[in-house]
């Protein structure tokens, strides 16, 4: 070979080197990828609160053209991989695992449920990607922040969301409206664990009688044993720390057994429009966790959205919309970095201040601190009651109304 040629080829081989190099450098697209309940106890919560969030942020991302990445120069899609855990956290471990270390996505949205965030927390910080945690209220979350700096809890802790309900109460018993004596069940699911267990504590400080504290196992669908039991306390308020299909057997089966209390909670699954669509007018005065204000001119361009998006279904009034505000934060944590860069992507998340269907977000020890915690059913709709210092918080409406 002469000398001449060898530097044509040498020239050649340096410029398709460096070709493969640009290529590599401007994917076509940007991979995100989730586990989530697609069969099983949990996909009535995954189904309308995270699924619904995720697909309609996809849709309307790839629509204006993708996500703006400076590195490459343009906007690159969204490429979807999806997985069903079939409500089995082994199940959606292995399946988080695959998109890490086979599909090599470059970000993955968390799982529904708040033992499943917690399961997933330790594979997400091994492999170093951002851990938005919406649907998980938990006390863990201050230390497993600082365990696992690149994972942020947006829902609140069990603490807030039990302090809140129980200002509520004493607030209706300083008016004289209701008495000292509270009954309340759990599902024993670490959400139920984490709830009923501050629920006992803050409910002590508080000088309230708790004449009835009943757990019950995940998928139980008899309910009218405990909840007789309950009826016999003669208690002026009832709590039901449990998740959606509880939520509605519960209120299915008091409606039966005529159970009406001054005060009626349950917890997930209360703030969904399928639970108003179910019961209809029976669900006026019923209280719950969360709540949205739903006055927001952002909230109703959202709940527009979302139904012409998802065959006229509206979104839950508490966990969905926050799923959604969830993802603007990573994408303009994305756009802010410029390149697929997750350790950077998490330092903007931990810093940065972000605008959303929910307002404006800055994490504080990657917590959200200002989310609502306690809602009710009013005429229709389901306002947030507390905490009582959010924009277009609502007084108490009391007593509920007897069932319809």
């Amino acid at each position: 070979m002469s000398v001449k040629f060898r530097g044509i080829v040498a020239a050649a081989a340096v410029g398709l080197a460096a070709g493969s190099m640009g290529f590599a450098q401007s994917p076509a697209s940007i991979k995100i990828g989730w586990a989530i309940s697609k069969t099983g106890p949990n996909v009535g919560g995954a189904s309308i609160t995270t699924l619904p969030a995720y697909q309609l942020w996809v849709k309307e991302v790839n629509a204006g053209g993708g996500i703006m990445l400076k590195s490459a120069g343009k906007k690159l899609p969204i490429e979807v991989v999806e997985y069903d855990d079939r409500s089995n956290s082994d199940e959606m471990i292995k399946a988080v695992e695959r998109l890490a270390t086979q599909d090599k996505v470059d970000f993955i949205l968390p799982p529904w449920g708040t033992g499943f965030n917690l399961a997933v927390g330790p594979i997400l910080n091994k492999y170093g990607y951002p851990h938005l945690a919406v649907t998980a209220t938990t006390d863990q979350a201050p230390a497993l922040a600082k365990r696992w700096p690149n994972s942020f809890w947006l829902l609140g802790t069990s603490s807030q969301g039990a302090l809140a309900l129980v200002d509520v109460l004493a607030k209706l018993r300083a008016e004289k409206k209701i008495g000292n004596d509270v009954a309340m069940i759990s599902v024993a699911e670490q959400f139920g664990i984490e709830l009923s267990t501050t629920g006992r504590e803050a409910l002590k400080k508080a000088n309230f009688n708790l004449v009835y504290d009943k757990s019950y196992p995940i998928g139980t669908q008899d309910m009218q044993p405990i909840l007789s039991e309950a009826m016999r306390s003669k208690a002026d308020v009832f709590i039901a720390f449990s998740y959606p299909p509880d939520t509605f057997a519960i209120t299915e089966q008091a409606r039966l057994l005529n159970y009406n209390p001054k005060l009626f909670y349950t917890a997930v699954g209360t703030a969904f429009p399928m639970f108003k669509g179910k019961f209809g007018a029976a669900v006026e005065g019923q209280m719950g966790i969360g709540g949205i204000n739903p006055e927001s001119p952002a909230f109703k361009d959202y709940v527009k959205r979302h139904a012409e998006a998802s065959g006229g279904r509206e979104p839950d009034r508490w966990a969905n919309p926050v799923t959604y505000a969830s993802l603007q934060i990573l994408q303009q944590a994305i756009e802010r970095v410029g390149k697929i860069d997750r350790a950077a992507v998490i330092r903007e998340i931990q810093t940065g201040s972000f605008d959303t269907i929910v307002g404006k977000v800055k994490l504080q020890n990657n917590l959200r601190v200002d989310g609502w915690q306690v809602g009710q059913w009013q005429g229709g709709e389901y306002y947030g009651l507390a905490p009582a210092n959010l924009p277009g918080a609502r007084p108490v409406m009391f007593p509920k109304p007897a069932w319809k």
